[in-house]
């Protein structure tokens, strides 16, 4: 977690703390700062990819809250909404995991909530006084990507219903020049089990990149680019907004040559190369 100051000329400056664990499991957190009460906002940027920092948060906020004027805004940028890709209960007895994320968010009465590329229309709708920065806006941080979807070098592949907005916006934003092709996934919702997967349109001979927002596994991704190269495609690529990618890069090996993602879910460092993939981390 990264927390800024910023003064009434304009200067934004690193707030200092030390946080640990307590031995029952509780949070501790302590801000080393002469003074806040002249601060006209506080910053707060965080990756909230586990519960340990979710309560962390909560402690960071009761803390500058005590530190600062009553009436001193504090806005919150969380790249990657943890339980965005629970905003429906699709199974009797389970919870909606956004619904509950959301309500923490917004107890916690933030002047400002930034978020990139939201799951679905439910996360922003959820939250108070949200930014959604798009899809869109991230990859055309890629200047290599963004070359070769202007020079119509890439045929885009929606990989699901869901993905097909955001699919067709890309095209759109690059003037209709990249051709898009529909897939289709039909999945066991009890088990997550993908049983089929199908490609909508002609990609013999063709370098295809998937757009998405979220790779977890990348079992989604891994059948896909199977189909797209048994059809003849010749060089698969995947753009995904949040790289979470939990069984690593290997996964994709002989299967997809080049991954583009951002530093939303961690940190450049934090990836782990494969020599048979080009990976390229979008920095914000």
């Amino acid at each position: 977690m990264k927390v800024f100051s910023h003064d009434s000329a304009g200067n934004k400056s690193l707030i200092n703390y030390d946080n640990f664990t307590f031995s029952g499991g509780e949070e501790h957190i302590r801000f080393h700062s002469p003074s806040l009460l002249e601060v006209v906002k506080i910053e707060i940027f965080e990756r909230l990819t586990d519960s340990s920092k979710i309560i962390r948060l909560m402690m960071a906020v009761d803390a500058l809250k005590r530190l600062t004027s009553e009436n001193t805004p504090i806005e919150l940028v969380i790249p990657y909404f943890p339980y965005a890709r629970q905003d429906r209960v699709c199974v009797e007895g389970e919870a909606s995991g956004a619904v509950v994320m959301a309500n923490f968010i917004n107890r916690l009465n933030f002047s400002k909530v930034t978020i990139w590329d939201a799951h679905s229309d439910v996360s922003p709708a959820l939250i108070h006084r949200v930014i959604n920065i798009e899809q869109i806006a991230l990859l055309k941080q890629c200047e290599e990507l963004s070359s070769r979807l202007t020079n119509g070098e890439l045929t885009l592949i929606s990989p699901d219903a869901g993905a097909s907005k955001k699919t067709l916006k890309i095209s759109e934003q690059f003037n209709g020049v990249p051709e898009v092709i529909q897939a289709h996934k039909v999945r066991n919702l009890k088990t997550g089990e993908i049983i089929k997967t199908e490609v909508l349109g002609n990609v013999e001979g063709k370098n295809v990149l998937i757009a998405d927002d979220i790779c977890d596994g990348g079992r989604t991704f891994i059948e896909l680019a199977k189909v797209l190269k048994n059809e003849g495609a010749l060089e698969v690529s995947l753009f995904i907004t949040h790289g979470i990618f939990s069984k690593g890069l290997d996964v994709f090996t002989g299967l997809i040559e080049h991954i583009y993602t951002t530093d939303s879910f961690k940190a450049a460092n934090e990836f782990k190369n494969n020599t048979d993939i080009n990976l390229q981390i979008i920095e914000m």
